[in-house]
């Protein structure tokens, strides 16, 4: 049997363009598992139970806080949108490639998928240890697709400590997976109708 070498493992940027839909959709899945894995380690750590910290509550106040800071971050994304040059909010392609083809009910799948994966693990985990501040930074820097510009990085980091604050106003992980799913939804749609037109 051959041995692996990781000195032979390249990194390197990827055009959206060499990206065709499968390899788009592994790499999505992919990521989001991962997230999933390390949220549980790192709720093990804390020792506390993924079922408790995903528990629904009883008051539907949560979707208030949810649905109304999502109407606020996508009518400050119109804004930017309409008033900031394309080039300074481009986040290489991505998402028009992610979505413009998808089906509805798969971007529905993808939006509660990357919304609970990625709010167990930043909210709920690492919020936790970190703090609303520290864990906006780094939710900023994973998305490193938009790190080449500095408003989209600040729209993002802006955008993750408001997903904290509803978090800790409300107590339920629930407020921010349903605002975070609403904008992943929405931009999804958008880009899918702005395409078929």
């Amino acid at each position: 049997m051959k041995k692996f070498k990781f000195g032979n493992v390249k990194i390197q940027k990827v055009d959206p363009s060499q990206l065709d839909d499968r390899l788009l959709l592994i790499n999505l899945y992919f990521t989001q598992g991962l997230a999933l894995i390390v949220s549980l380690i790192i709720l093990f750590f804390q020792r506390r139970n993924p079922f408790v910290v995903l528990k629904l509550p009883e008051s539907p106040e949560f979707l208030y806080w949810g649905a109304g800071l999502a109407v606020c971050m996508l009518l400050i994304d119109m804004l930017l949108s309409k008033f900031v040059l394309e080039e300074a909010l481009d986040d290489g392609g991505i998402n028009t490639k992610l979505f413009e083809n998808r089906p509805v009910w798969h971007i529905v799948v993808i939006a509660l998928v990357v919304s609970i994966c990625e709010e167990l693990l930043f909210r709920g985990a690492i919020q936790h240890g970190l703090g609303p501040y520290w864990t906006s930074i780094l939710f900023a820097a994973i998305h490193i697709r938009y790190l080449k510009h500095w408003i989209p990085t600040g729209w993002v980091f802006a955008s993750s400590y408001g997903l904290g604050f509803i978090y800790v106003q409300t107590g339920t992980l629930w407020a921010p997976i349903v605002c975070h799913f609403l904008i992943d939804l929405i931009s999804g749609l958008a880009i899918k109708y702005r395409r078929e037109t």
